[in-house]
């Protein structure tokens, strides 16, 4: 039976043997090496999304739950070489923006910060915390494929802000409990 339009994909078999030899193909149906550059900086964002739903089980946050489908659409904006105006699925400055109205929203309640925190506290915020250094990484692993291959800048916008968001829901998800700050060397006595 054919595809039907509201499916986004129809996997009959998840196996391929396609990739065997170590590559794969990108979106435009090229074959990559799968130590290619964007291959890497999508597997990041795979993992990304793959510890943002771990994390989101403690956290149930309807934003998280977006951003997981938002991320599938940097995966599938990352598996195809960028070029401006192409039509494909690309991320978009409206994304970014329900980002940082995020952020405000998520801010706007807690205490101004005095140290760095340090990742940890609640479970929710430990895995807040894991789901931000990956999403770190992810980024880094965007920038790095940006330097060889045709990317869309705001991919790396779009994952700057969401490890910002990630940090401030850590932080909410300590409000109420001692939230661990970073004590200097000094500070830390004996």
């Amino acid at each position: 039976m054919p595809r039907q339009p509201d499916e986004p994909v129809r996997l009959t078999r998840i196996y391929t043997r396609g990739g065997d030899a170590g590559e794969t193909s990108l979106g435009d149906l090229s074959r990559v090496s799968k130590l290619d550059p964007l291959v890497q900086a999508y597997g990041a964002v795979d993992e990304l999304n793959s510890v943002l739903g771990w994390a989101q089980v403690e956290a149930r946050d309807a934003r998280l739950a977006r951003i997981q489908n938002e991320l599938f659409d940097v995966g599938a904006d990352l598996s195809v070489p960028f070029a401006e105006g192409d039509g494909k699925l690309r991320i978009d400055q409206a994304a970014i923006d329900r980002l940082e109205t995020d952020c405000d929203e998520a801010n706007a309640g807690l205490p101004d910060l005095k140290s760095f925190v340090l990742p940890g506290g609640s479970e929710c915020a430990a895995r807040l915390h894991i789901a931000r250094a990956v999403c770190r990484r992810a980024e880094r692993d965007v920038l790095d494929a940006a330097r060889t291959r045709p990317v869309n800048p705001l991919t790396a916008v779009y994952l700057n802000r969401l490890s910002d968001l990630l940090f401030i829901l850590a932080r909410a998800a300590n409000t109420g409990g001692a939230e661990p700050l970073w004590l200097p060397g000094g500070e830390r006595g004996a």
